[in-house]
């Protein structure tokens, strides 16, 4: 008897179910926007398009290495709820002979159009090539409002380290960066490739007295080939090893920045530039040991592009 019940039961919701109006029979849509844009064709796109409905514009970024050709590109348009779109999806379009841009129109369900303009901002990942390190610089020190802090050369300080695999090792480093691809949310990516140089050698940062490895705060590029990725909104490059270990750093051109306190670092070609984790130590400090291995504020690793 329990099982006629349960069968009925389904057999009524199912009746019912088939019975149900849908809410959108019968209603047209007047919707005539783009939504969203992939490209296609070989094309390497930045990140989601931007989508401005009030100017009718959309825009996507494309990475352009040599010998890209925007005089074929494929865009396939995402448009409002039964809205079409003209020219066709994965219809060719010619937008090097258009100033990089073309326009499109959509038409809405109830047959009414609005005209969209597509535009292609070439984007060029200026951090690819070969770079070649000039200098190792560390601000640091406890107490730089009272003459704590220097900005020092590691160079500078041959005694604090070992004459075998100190940090001039790095000095005739070169560093190579290549791209792979960009991430959903349109941050590029890529190999680097940190070359010991002619010395074949890599620093170990093990501060001499006292014994302390401070690999932790200066190995920031990896040795050998890991992958690199940067982000523009936050201006930031992080360098990833095989291990997953991650460091970031802000990617500078020539400058100077003002850090306070009467000191300040200037940048003649590239830095990278990464935030260090020290705390004060006022037992130590005016010494190499506070401003090197206790209280390290920033690390640069200034870099000069290869032609």
């Amino acid at each position: 008897m329990k099982r006629i019940y349960i069968f009925i039961a389904l057999l009524s919701a199912g009746l019912l179910a088939g019975c149900a109006k849908d809410p959108f029979d019968g209603v047209k849509s007047n919707e005539r926007a783009i939504e969203a844009i992939t490209l296609g064709g070989g094309l390497i796109q930045v990140g989601p398009a931007t989508i401005d409905r009030a100017s009718a514009k959309a825009s996507v970024k494309v990475l352009v290495q040599d010998n890209t050709d925007l005089s074929k590109v494929i865009a396939n348009i995402q448009t409002s709820y039964k809205a079409t779109v003209s020219p066709a999806n994965g219809q060719p379009i010619d937008f090097a002979a258009n100033n990089n841009s073309f326009k499109y129109t959509v038409k809405s369900q109830e047959g009414e159009t609005r005209e969209w303009t597509v535009e292609i901002v070439p984007f060029t990942e200026t951090l690819l090539g070969t770079y070649t390190i000039q200098q190792l610089v560390v601000y640091g020190g406890t107490g730089p409002e009272y003459g704590g802090g220097a900005v020092i050369k590691m160079s500078d300080k041959p005694w604090d380290w070992s004459t075998t695999d100190g940090p001039d090792k790095e000095l005739d480093n070169e560093i190579t960066f290549e791209y792979t691809g960009v991430t959903s949310d349109g941050k590029t990516t890529g190999t680097v490739t940190n070359n010991a140089g002619a010395d074949g050698t890599y620093a170990n940062f093990v501060f001499k007295t006292p014994s302390t490895d401070v690999n932790n705060f200066y190995r920031t590029i990896p040795k050998g080939t890991s992958t690199w990725e940067r982000d523009y909104a936050a201006n930031t490059v992080s360098f990833i090893t095989a291990e997953g270990k991650k460091t970031t750093a802000t990617f500078e051109g020539a400058s100077t920045i003002d850090l306070g306190n009467g000191f300040s670092k200037t940048i003649t070609d590239n830095s990278f530039d990464f935030t260090l984790s020290g705390v004060d130590d006022w037992t130590n400090i005016y010494s190499d040991l506070d401003k090197f291995v206790k209280n390290p504020h920033r690390y640069w690793i200034d870099v000069k592009r290869k032609p």
